[in-house]
């Protein structure tokens, strides 16, 4: 099994910032890549950053600039989020492509963390 822990989150006025957090743990060879994904009420899921094991990352359009996505060498990556608008409300929750030991068995799961609310008053 892989867990995924999330913290972080919770409300915000606009243009603050804060960071989420997210903890990989389990029988793991490697993590992959790590990253959230967000949605809002009525809306679509949307990929807003993500980071490869070798550094690489990406971002959303809508939040270049104004997120960053790193790792520290402990399995837990984090998304510091600032100049937050109003429009960035949504659930995010976070994913770890792993490659892991689950029942005897190497495998590469997708996991997720059990998602945290962001809510920024205008």
């Amino acid at each position: 099994q892989v867990q995924l822990v999330e913290s972080g989150g919770g409300l915000v006025q606009a243009g603050g910032s804060l960071r989420l957090s997210c903890a990989v743990s389990g029988s793991i060879y490697s993590i992959n890549a790590m990253g959230w994904y967000r949605q809002a009420p009525g809306k679509q899921r949307e990929l807003v950053a993500l980071i490869l094991s070798g550094g690489t990352t990406n971002y959303a359009d809508s939040v270049k600039g104004r997120f960053t996505i790193s790792r520290d060498n402990a399995n837990t990556a984090y998304l510091q989020m600032n100049s937050l608008k109003p429009e960035d409300t949504a659930v995010y929750s976070c994913l770890a492509d792993t490659t892991a030991r689950i029942g005897g068995v190497v495998m590469q799961p997708r996991s997720w963390g059990q998602g945290t609310q962001v809510t920024v008053s205008s």
